[in-house]
């Protein structure tokens, strides 16, 4: 079968590789329909930082159909249709015990620890997998898993029923975050992202605003509203700074973001005006409701999407991206339906 497979940073081959086996007690068989390429795929890719197999291929934002069960699995059966979580925990630690499995003491993900979506076919337990409806077309199935990500870190912010939210960076896990906002949430929202054409793509599909992060702009936008909710899906350490000098007394801001620096800031502004800054890691138990979501969502969704014709335009795509050379908040590899 054809694969993309990383063997080290800068490394990322379209090659043949085995096909998975007859699953083991527990695992099941996908033929994989369709997978979305993250920003901590093109991460690894650059850095490097998290290859611990190599080669090993890559990608854990997918769906699949399932054409083989092993021995024990009850709840799926050959031809369902799934997507798949990219948590691999463990369900014996402290943490799993408790339901904190996005926070799991051995965590590791899909495409890293265990071979990933970007495949023909791919082997994993049945407990990582979620059925979805027959109707969602693969471009759409295959977005569940970010938008879980988003679901958790709109959940852990919690935002006061109409109070307005300001979310930082609109690009793919931001965006997404503002669109359940739109959907979930009754208050304004507010959106900022340095590129001004994709900050405007997602005003439109949420009705949102766009602003820009400073104190001036947010205050006209909002009247005499005062801002106490924020998402950062940027990491920018400058980016975080400057949200949180926009949060009025009683705030949060939820990082949901990957950084690259430190944040050197006053402690006191936290105490003296009661500032809670809130981590948001992966997903802990919303992907199924990430997964009922996404019939409503669907045709916003696809809008928010490209789709690549094969496994084939991976590399280039991963160095098109890497560039920002897309006006597309998730590119999708299409690979078989």
């Amino acid at each position: 079968m054809k694969a993309v497979r990383l063997y080290d940073a800068m490394d990322l081959r379209v090659e043949k590789a085995e096909r998975p086996g007859t699953p083991p007690a527990g695992f099941v068989n996908l033929d994989v329909r369709a997978a979305g390429i993250c920003g901590s795929d093109l991460h690894n890719y650059r850095t490097g930082q998290w290859i611990s197999r190599r080669p090993s291929t890559a990608g854990h934002e997918f769906c699949g159909r399932v054409i083989a069960v092993g021995e024990g699995v009850s709840d799926l059966s050959a031809g369902d249709l799934v997507v798949a979580d990219s948590r691999f925990w463990c369900g014996e630690c402290p943490a799993c015990r408790s339901g904190r499995s996005n926070v799991c003491e051995a965590l590791g993900f899909v495409g890293e620890v265990c071979d990933g979506g970007f495949a023909e076919a791919v082997q994993l337990p049945a407990r990582l997998l979620v059925r979805h409806e027959a109707s969602l077309p693969a471009r759409v199935a295959a977005m569940a898993e970010p938008l879980a990500v988003a679901l958790h870190a709109v959940r852990r912010l919690a935002p006061r029923t109409g109070e307005p939210v300001l979310v930082v960076g609109c690009g793919t896990i931001g965006g997404l975050t503002a669109l359940l906002l739109s959907d979930l949430h009754d208050g304004p929202l507010l959106l900022c992202d340095r590129n001004a054409a994709r900050a405007e793509t997602v005003a439109q599909l949420t009705g949102g605003r766009t602003v820009t992060l400073d104190p001036e702009a947010v205050a006209t936008a909002l009247g005499d509203a005062r801002l106490r909710h924020a998402v950062d899906a940027t990491g920018s350490t400058a980016a975080i700074a400057a949200a949180l000098e926009l949060l009025h007394g009683g705030g949060t801001l939820a990082l949901v973001g990957i950084s690259h620096g430190r944040l050197d800031f006053d402690p006191n502004v936290l105490v003296e005006r009661e500032i809670a800054l809130v981590g948001c890691h992966a997903f802990a138990d919303e992907l199924p409701e990430a997964v009922a979501l996404l019939p409503r969502l669907a045709d916003r969704l696809a809008r928010l999407s490209e789709v690549l014709p094969s496994l084939d335009a991976v590399p280039d795509a991963y160095e098109r991206l890497l560039k920002g050379e897309t006006a597309a908040l998730k590119t999708i590899v299409a690979i078989a339906d």
